[in-house]
């Protein structure tokens, strides 16, 4: 257990390390860019992110730093203006295909294709 009045804040990162060493508890950082959570609707962007994977007791916590946006989980127009070039169809075809498919693009293609 740590003292009274020990302010971590101003211990030095190798100390803590030892400390944490004793404890049993390992952290690294992980080389990181980005980190994208997909949710049912929404998918959250951190960019850029700085992650510090912490394991302690056999489990692997990791602790996530950075700008956060939220998307909604539509089809991008990109995705859609893909599908019409290569299956030859409609903008609406080609959205319901993806939709059908959950936004896998080569699924689509493949399924509209074969409606030919």
């Amino acid at each position: 257990m740590m003292g009274r009045g020990m302010n971590l804040g101003n211990m030095d990162p190798k100390r803590m390390q030892a400390m944490m060493r004793q404890l049993g508890i390992k952290s690294e950082e992980i080389d990181a860019e980005r980190v994208i959570i997909e949710g049912k609707t929404k998918r959250i962007v951190i960019e850029p992110a700085s992650v510090t994977a912490v394991k302690m007791g056999g489990k692997k916590t990791y602790t996530v730093m950075g700008e956060e946006r939220q998307e909604d989980k539509g089809i991008s127009k990109e995705d859609i203006e893909m599908v019409v070039k290569q299956a030859n169809v409609d903008e609406k075809k080609a959205e319901a295909a993806l939709q059908k498919n959950d936004g896998d693009i080569a699924q689509a293609i493949l399924e509209l294709k074969g409606e030919e």
